[in-house]
């Protein structure tokens, strides 16, 4: 339903706002980082009027970024990267008690998720905020006539900054984008400790399964993959792993994982879960080799990396039998059981990273827009790091919040680093 409120919006009903602010305020107790930041940016309101359109996960973490924005003078307009990923009650109390214009709706279409898009694209902003580049792609194709506006945007996850990349390519990128992704206190804490603790827990909520005993595949070493597998280890699982790239599959195998093609992994798993990128790494063919019960479930940002429209062709018959559970009977009697419509499991099936983790992603976020607007004009076209310091200073707050004292150089051990001179 549309809010009957002054904010604008497009939310499930507005009536869940209140649960919605209990949980936004429970994620805040995990979210030191973020606070301070908050408190900082509602003194000095570095982002002053500052229209900022942010496509990303609609969840209790995300508010309180959105909320830091918004203290510091940020015109904050946001909608959902995921038609799966919206947490409806926080949706509601962004527009119903926050004041935040917010499109999203926990299981929208395909159609509504892009109008959802375009309402933010209406508010003209001047910096983007995406995660899967989607409100990127949608304002270079579709409002060119509104490049101009733009200072600089930020990426949120790999998929996107692959994206990214391709744009710069091709020549279609038209302003330049900071690659939160890229930063330390981001992939190495978010895609690896997060992934890996919010996957276990989609897939858990969604089928109730016991992981020991169990053959997991993972389906992608990158740090989404590393953690995953770590953590299914931990529970008990005999881990896979499954990789087109040499050095990735050698560290899973010095890691302590039995490395696979994914044709062999196929006959021997019992849940699979895929964090590539990419589309179709569970094609037909592994379908085809699957056996009798096996779980399917995709952890990557778009719900391509399954062939889904294969295994809908496979099937004799198919149903719900849980939520985000759908089971597919094929022709000969085995039964295939696909999660959350292959969509991101972590958050259609729970609750997405721990705040605690997103306390430094959204951290990122929130000082990479400050350091674009600072610097707007100055930032050549490219798809850029997060500068080293902003990554250093997240590390230390967050240490600081955990009680955490770490050594520092001395004089001497920093002039010793930058000579050449002394030696054996």
């Amino acid at each position: 339903m549309t809010t009957p409120t002054t904010t604008p919006g497009d939310v499930r009903d507005v009536r869940l706002a209140r649960e919605g602010v209990l949980r936004i305020e429970w994620a805040a107790r995990e979210m030191p980082v973020i606070r301070r930041l908050r408190e900082r940016f509602a003194r000095e309101k570095p982002l002053r009027g500052v229209r900022v359109g942010a496509c990303l996960h609609v969840t209790t973490e995300t508010a309180n970024l959105a909320l830091a924005l918004r203290d510091g003078g940020a015109d904050v307009t946001l909608c959902a990267s995921n038609p799966l990923s919206t947490q409806d009650d926080v949706a509601a109390a962004l527009v119903a008690e926050y004041g935040i214009p917010t499109y999203a709706v926990k299981g929208e279409d395909n159609e509504r998720y892009y109008r959802h898009i375009r309402a933010v694209l209406d508010t003209r902003p001047q910096i983007t905020m995406d995660d899967g580049c989607d409100l990127v792609a949608t304002l270079h194709q579709e409002r060119p006539e509104q490049l101009v506006d733009v200072i600089g945007g930020t990426e949120e996850t790999t998929t996107g900054v692959v994206r990214l990349h391709g744009m710069l390519k091709d020549g279609a990128l038209k302003y330049p984008i900071i690659a939160v992704n890229e930063a330390d206190t981001k992939h190495l804490f978010d895609n690896r400790y997060g992934t890996g603790q919010s996957t276990l827990d989609g897939i858990t909520r969604a089928t109730n399964v016991l992981w020991a005993g169990k053959t997991v595949v993972v389906v992608g070493y990158g740090w989404c993959g590393r953690g995953l597998a770590s953590r299914a280890r931990g529970m008990g699982a005999q881990v896979v792993v499954t990789e087109v790239n040499p050095v990735r599959a050698l560290e899973a195998m010095m890691d302590g994982f039995q490395v696979m093609p994914m044709a062999g992994a196929a006959e021997i798993g019992d849940i699979f879960v895929t964090l590539t990128g990419d589309i179709n790494v569970v094609d037909r063919h592994h379908l085809e080799r699957m056996k009798d019960g096996a779980i399917v479930a995709n952890s990557g940002h778009f719900n391509d990396e399954i062939n889904i429209a294969a295994l809908a062709e496979m099937a004799e018959a198919r149903r719900q039998v849980r939520p985000f559970v759908e089971e597919f009977r094929l022709g000969d009697g085995r039964r295939l059981y696909l999660l959350g419509e292959g969509r991101l499991i972590n958050l259609a099936a729970a609750e997405g990273h721990p705040a605690s983790v997103m306390d430094m992603s959204f951290a990122n976020q929130a000082l990479s827009v400050e350091h674009l607007v600072r610097n707007a004009g100055r930032i050549t076209l490219g798809v850029h790091r997060v500068p080293e310091e902003i990554d250093h200073e997240i590390a230390r707050l967050k240490l600081r919040a955990m009680g955490v004292e770490i050594d520092v150089l001395t004089p001497e051990q920093e002039a010793y680093l930058a000579s050449w001179q002394m030696g054996t």
